[in-house]
């Protein structure tokens, strides 16, 4: 299993950090090691002072493919979830400086906490989910999928062009803007729509 996560697909987010708004999809990975189940905490690292939250729409690989038309691509995946992609900011941005790679700050141990899912057939429209994240009941992000700049089929075309897709991979889809920093004793809460599916602290 292996993630594949995409950054700067929802456009407001890219301004916020201020990068360009890209042409096509910018893509990094995480191992498996980072993946965060069942609501356990998430421990804050001490090689960070700025761990940021990013919560995405997750899809989940349902079978095997590579050079996957955009036409097809929705049969990749029959279920939907919630992801949070952590982010090291302050080692991120050392290394943009630097013209690094990212992986320090995006692919450490634990870094991507992921919901259950559920069924895609049971989302009426995948194009008008509302989902969302709490910190301490406080909201800081909203998102909505309309609001995507490369659809989920656009994004398993693309990245089955280059990599092979295998059952149960996951798709992290971008953040919505609102990202921030994380302390301890903070507790995340993700939705989809009314739907609580994260619910951790971090510690």
């Amino acid at each position: 299993m292996k993630i594949i996560a995409v950054g700067r697909n929802y456009s407001e987010h890219a301004k916020e950090l201020n990068n360009p708004v890209p042409e096509t999809p910018v893509i990094f990975m995480k191992p498996e090691t980072a993946v965060l189940k069942d609501n356990k905490p998430f421990y804050h690292p001490d090689f960070s002072k700025e761990i940021h939250h990013e919560i995405e729409i997750v899809l989940k690989i349902c079978k095997e493919g590579k050079y996957i038309s955009e036409k097809f691509a929705g049969n990749y995946f029959d279920e939907i979830g919630l992801g949070v992609d952590f982010t090291a900011r302050d080692i991120q941005q050392k290394h943009k400086e630097k013209g690094l790679p990212w992986e320090l700050a995006k692919a450490f141990d634990n870094s991507a906490p992921v919901s259950r899912f559920l069924p895609k057939n049971s989302i009426s429209d995948l194009y008008n989910i509302n989902f969302s994240l709490n910190i301490n009941e406080l909201s800081v992000q909203k998102g909505n999928t309309k609001d995507l700049l490369f659809s989920f089929e656009r994004l398993i075309a693309f990245i089955s062009q280059y990599i092979t897709l295998k059952k149960g991979d996951l798709i992290f889809t971008g953040t919505p803007e609102g990202v921030g920093k994380v302390n301890i004793d903070d507790r995340l809460t993700g939705y989809i729509e009314n739907e609580k599916l994260l619910d951790f602290e971090i510690k």
